[in-house]
């Protein structure tokens, strides 16, 4: 075998930087004199007569030990040496096709005692290198501290999504190969081998098999972990599951029921990003895309919400439609949207509102989306709206709804929901219907029969069984440990002489008597009138609202919103910006109470308040009042552009801003806006649907309030208001048994009282009190207070008559003590 030379001793080897050969860089001077070198020639490779063995003399004696040495010639540049002359060669043994075909061995090296020196093999590829392969494992750390691990491998056995689409597109392969080969017996193309060219041949393929070692625990983002609360944690496991269809096979959908303030949209966003991040699968997405659709005034607050949880760098884009292009450049946006794929996705969100799109479905129709998020999902209750179909139509699977009210007015509203999220789940409307609505709805009325409450009782457990499954309900209650006191009052204000000789006037009249009798044809407009009766009689056009009025109104009455004197072009613009023109407050019981209320907050605190009214007529007299008192404020309604409000919002929640009052419109604004920056609110007037008012309620007593918190509820004594009052605690008390699943949700009002909508008890203080049969109060005041104050059941709440305000814990409440506008308050305590 071939013996390699031993290397040169270490200190003969001279070392010297590299140099092309006929380098035409100038060399470095040196001080030190040249070093002489002898001068390497090539004559032993001449042709001459010398034999071979003497030839291999003189090579050897020239050049050996020298091999690493470099040589230089005269004029300083390096020699080339034939380096093949250098070391021994062998000639091939056999023709070189014949040697190369063999198989490759290592050589054998020996040393110079002739011993065997081992080799180590350094495992390097022959030929192409082979791909690197990386064990899968997770983005985040499933064992770091205050890690939330959504998908652990060793303890899901079950099968996921992505497994389940494999296994179905395998077998329908399968299928599709047994019927060609089943074609081809048919067709006299038979195989007689029954096998293929492949099993013929012996070549087999290893098919990898995904097992349980290739799935990856899938783990929240840190940045959000160590933000989320025990109760969000809860949340997010029970949305991944249910997107992830690990509940019910082939059901992706879900609701969440939280009420307001518990943090619905952080839960969404870990939802979201952890979808867009993460799957058991190691370095693949669950989804590629994602759209959120939300009330015109929550789009940009969705975007602020992702940055803020995410920062900038970790949230995810954002093609925000918020309508301030051209409808020509939405749609082209859109339409890039809809055609990117794979890493050409580069804003894998999309957040709309629902108006916008409904006017994209075209557009998105054929675009698979992996996520929709649909906030403030009540609007989805009504399942033949335009709103409604447009969604249903989209591409998607996994549905979440984020509603705190998914029972506004009745069961049928519940079902559009739950159909939406689950297509099927419960039959079609009137399966459902037929099973449950019916027999619910029988069992909920006071003059209900023992057998129609049994089966109602049984019909909600089962109905309840089906749909928990689906359904996460969180109450307020979570939010005591981490918010201050909330206060809130029902607070029942009487009529002002005004407003009660007019709400006599119309009772008695002859339209008003043929409604009550069922003749007559405009009921609705009647109760609209006695609505706005109730606010403040500036609300009409007197007398035309109320024929015969006249008598009744006083000598200086103008109606400053409808008509009154004739007046010119600038005398009534100045009148409807409320400039020199005050409110006749006295006119009103309710504006009374609320002008004490303002002078109080404005000389004894640094308070803010939020007013919240259905009416923006209502709000005109707001701002009117405030501009006549000089009072800063901001106001918000349907006419404001979408770009404008965050920014007002922004602004009001500045604790160094002048303006202390914000008027909103609940029907434009109440759903979603943060006002934390107040810590007083007051809904003026209640509305039919007990949700709204809820979403009203909630705008101040949220994260990031610092501030003890009192919210009143404005309430006209023995009118029609109490009877709205009275009807939303039925359709509450509804809605307790079905999703908060409360059992002794107690019945308070026969069917046939929420008829007797336009009887006017006049001389009662609470009419609604007198309803409740109340234990804990005699002669009018409260000898027990409540042993535990149930958030929607005002039967519960301590009930305080007008002389024991001054007992209570608010101040603007205890100064109207013999204020003969506050008959009765109801008060509830949070903690």
């Amino acid at each position: 075998m071939y013996k390699r030379p031993a290397p040169p001793p270490p200190g003969r080897v001279l070392f010297k930087p590299f140099r092309t050969p006929g380098s035409a860089l100038p060399s470095l001077a040196s001080s030190k004199p040249v070093r002489k070198r002898k001068r390497v020639t090539y004559k032993e490779d001449a042709v001459s007569s010398d034999s071979e063995d003497e030839r291999r003399k003189k090579k050897a004696k020239v050049v050996r030990g020298k091999e690493n040495d470099l040589h230089y010639g005269d004029d300083g540049e390096i020699e080339v040496r034939n380096i093949n002359r250098l070391y021994r060669t062998y000639e091939l043994s056999a023709p070189r096709p014949q040697v190369l075909m063999r198989s490759f061995a290592i050589p054998e090296l020996r040393n110079s005692k002739g011993e065997l020196v081992p080799t180590i093999a350094s495992r390097a590829a022959l030929g192409l290198l082979t791909p690197k392969t990386i064990p899968p494992r997770p983005l985040h750390d499933p064992m770091a501290d205050h890690a939330i691990v959504l998908y652990d491998p060793t303890i899901d056995a079950r099968e996921t999504d992505e497994e389940r689409k494999e296994r179905l597109a395998q077998e329908e392969k399968e299928k599709e190969a047994r019927e060609a080969e089943e074609k081809s017996k048919d067709g006299g193309l038979w195989n007689p081998h029954g096998k293929s060219l492949r099993e013929v041949l012996g070549i087999k393929l290893k098919k990898p098999e995904p097992g349980k070692d290739d799935k990856v625990p899938v783990v929240i983002d840190p940045v959000l972990s160590k933000v989320l609360r025990p109760h969000q944690i809860e949340g997010v496991k029970f949305l991944y599951k249910c997107t992830t269809g690990a509940i019910v096979e082939n059901a992706y959908g879900c609701i969440m029921a939280d009420e307001m303030g518990l943090g619905k949209t952080l839960q969404c966003i870990a939802l979201l990003h952890t979808l867009l991040k993460q799957s058991p699968r190691s370095r693949r997405p669950t989804i590629d895309k994602a759209v959120i659709a939300c009330p015109s005034s929550l789009v940009k607050n969705w975007g602020n919400e992702l940055v803020k949880w995410l920062g900038r760098d970790g949230a995810p884009g954002v093609l925000s439609v918020d309508n301030k292009g051209t409808k020509a450049e939405l749609i082209e946006a859109v339409k890039r949207w809809v055609a990117a794929r794979g890493r050409n996705v580069t804003q894998p969100v999309m957040i709309v509102s629902y108006e916008t799109l409904r006017t994209l479905s075209v557009e998105l129709t054929n675009c698979e989306i992996g996520l929709l998020l649909c906030d403030e999902g009540h609007r989805l209750k009504n399942g033949d709206s335009l709103t409604f179909q447009a969604l249903n139509g989209l591409r998607v699977q996994r549905r979440v709804i984020l509603s705190g009210t998914p029972i506004q007015n009745d069961l049928s509203e519940y079902f559009s929901l739950l159909n939406f999220a689950n297509p099927q789940y419960l039959g079609t409307r009137m399966d459902f219907r037929k099973n449950y609505e019916l027999a619910i709805l029988r069992g909920r009325d006071a003059d209900a029969s023992d057998k129609e409450k049994e089966n109602s009782e049984a019909k909600l457990k089962e109905l309840a069984e089906r749909v928990s499954k689906f359904i996460i309900r969180r109450t307020n209650d979570l939010l005591s440990k981490y918010l201050p006191v909330k206060y809130e009052h029902v607070v029942f204000c009487t009529l002002s002489p005004l407003q009660l000789a007019l709400y006599r006037h119309f009772i008695k009249s002859p339209d008003t008597q043929k409604l009550l009798r069922g003749q007559g044809s405009q009921p609705l407009k009647a109760i609209n009138v006695l609505k706005k009766l109730c606010n403040h009689p500036e609300l009409l056009n007197l007398p035309e609202d109320l024929p015969g009025c006249e008598s009744i109104l006083p000598a200086d009455y103008g109606n400053s919103l409808y008509g009154g004197p004739k007046l010119s072009r600038g005398e009534r613009a100045i009148r409807d910006r409320g400039v020199g023109e005050e409110v006749r407050c006295e006119w009103g019981g309710k504006f009374l109470v609320l002008e004490r209320f303002l002078d109080r907050i404005t000389r004894e605190t640094n308070d803010k308040i939020v007013l919240i009214s259905n009416y923006t007529q209502t709000l005109d007299l707001f701002e009117k009042m405030c501009r006549s008192k000089r009072y800063g404020f901001f106001r918000l309604d349907g006419t404001m552009t979408v770009v404008k409000r965050q920014k007002l919002v922004d602004q009001f929640n500045d604790p160094e801003g002048k303006e202390f009052i914000f008027l909103l419109s609940s029907k434009a604004g109440g759903c979603g806006i943060n006002l934390i920056g107040a810590n007083r609110l007051i809904l003026f007037d209640p509305d039919w649907n007990p949700a709204a008012d809820q979403q009203a309620l909630a705008r101040v007593w949220r994260d990031g309030q610092k501030k003890e918190c009192f919210v009143y509820r404005f309430i006209s004594t023995g009118t029609i208001e109490e009877k709205i009052f009275q009807r939303q605690a039925q359709k509450q008390a509804l809605s307790s048994c079905v999703v908060d699943e409360k059992e002794d949700a107690e019945r308070h009002f026969t069917a046939d009282d929420l008829r007797k909508l336009f009887l006017f008890n006049e001389g009662t203080l609470c009419e609604t009190h007198e309803t409740f049969k109340c234990k804990r109060c005699k002669n009018g005041k409260q000898f027990m207070k409540s042993p535990a104050l149930l958030y929607g059941d005002a039967s519960t709440w301590n009930h305080h008559q007008n002389p024991e305000l001054k007992d209570m814990h608010d101040d603007l409440l205890r100064a109207e003590c013999g204020e003969p506008q506050v008959s009765t308050v109801f008060q509830y305590i949070s903690h």
